[in-house]
């Protein structure tokens, strides 16, 4: 019982924690925080990545499992007169799921509460309230009245604006609702990878990484990848869910629950098919469930890390979750173990054989 609380008290200081692209440092103190008892030592890259090594054997194949610490979110870029705040979106938003929908600005005075507003329906004519409210119309309401009070707050252009929402178990308790899954949920697998390792003999030197700024274009992974130079790697994310209504099998298939995604193809990368095979033999060998996705747009971190110096054998194993890139996720804490334990006994088998087999099949 005890585990199970540890387990849920750190996927909530994970997913609570704050950090948009560019501004991971609540996220990668969180992250320092869980991995550092696991790992032989924590260090990070120049641009901010985490990095936590734990060695097997001293010279063994490095084996890179990332997570990213960014999740999408919002800057400052003016303040009107009347003390409104306009923003530009950091990483994906739909402008559907953005409207009334709280938000923390994180200033040099603290934390300053704010709502996303626009003009009113009311006042709007019938061909107008027809149509989704544009991004460049909305503006942050922090209750200020003038400029200068919003910048007696504190608030100044740059300043990251995060979503707000509480890390929330369901009746179900096996589903999580949270913000900030991506990729929260990537971190944790990491986290949680180094931790079972610990009692487990295996040939090689594994690398837990929380990457920054992979939602404005995998910026961290190139850097942190460049600095481990592995000879696998792992980007454990999450993916689409297509178990909602309204969405067909054709668009996706993957059910929350029914085991984490093996990514066969997306627009970063066409994944590496001796790994990807591997993978597949050694999950069906140990009966762990799994699932295949694809996805035509959007990549993960493996899209950078595949094409890292002379090319890396990499591969996206994700955790399927409902309603990515707004403020409340949904997963399934099975999905999550699963994943976890996918890649443990992954890592487990890996040597410089196999490595070698795989690099070149």
């Amino acid at each position: 019982m005890a585990s199970e609380y540890q387990m849920k008290t750190m996927l909530k200081e994970l997913t609570d924690a704050r950090g948009i692209p560019g501004d991971e440092k609540e996220p990668r103190q969180v992250m320092e925080k869980w991995i550092q008892p696991y790992a032989d030592k924590v260090y990070t890259d120049h641009l901010g990545s985490l990095i936590a090594e734990k060695s097997g054997e001293e010279n063994g194949p490095k084996v890179m499992v990332a997570g990213h610490l960014d999740e999408v979110g919002f800057m400052v870029t003016k303040i009107d007169d009347k003390g409104f705040v306009y923003f530009q979106t950091v990483g994906g938003w739909w402008s559907q799921v953005m409207l009334a929908q709280r938000v923390t600005l994180l200033t040099k005075k603290g934390d300053v509460t704010g709502v996303i507003g626009s003009k009113p329906p009311h006042i709007l004519s019938p061909e107008a309230r027809k149509k989704p409210v544009e991004i460049k119309d909305m503006f942050i309401d922090i209750g200020a009245t003038s400029r200068e009070e919003a910048q007696e707050f504190g608030v100044r252009p740059g300043d990251s604006v995060v979503p707000y929402f509480e890390f929330t178990p369901l009746k179900n308790e096996k589903l999580l609702l949270a913000k900030a899954w991506d990729n929260r949920i990537g971190c944790a697998i990491a986290i949680e990878v180094l931790k079972r390792l610990q009692e487990e003999k295996h040939p090689n030197v594994v690398y837990g990484v929380a990457t920054v700024q992979e939602e404005v274009g995998l910026r961290g992974a190139k850097t942190a990848t460049h600095s481990i130079q592995p000879d696998i790697g792992f980007a454990v994310d999450v993916g689409i869910a297509g178990d909602t209504p309204g969405i067909s099998s054709k668009d996706a298939d993957s059910k929350i629950g029914d085991g984490p995604q093996i990514i066969l193809y997306d627009a970063s990368m066409v994944s590496h098919k001796g790994l990807r095979d591997f993978v597949i033999d050694t999950a069906d060998e140990k009966n762990i469930p799994y699932q295949y996705a694809t996805m035509a747009g959007g990549g993960t971190d493996s899209g950078s890390i595949h094409v890292t110096a002379e090319g890396v054998p990499a591969l996206s194993i994700t955790v399927p979750t409902r309603y990515i890139h707004t403020h409340a996720a949904i997963l399934h804490q099975d999905d999550f173990e699963h994943a976890v334990q996918m890649l443990v006994e992954v890592i487990k088998k890996l040597d410089k054989d196999t490595v070698e087999t795989i690099t070149f099949s």
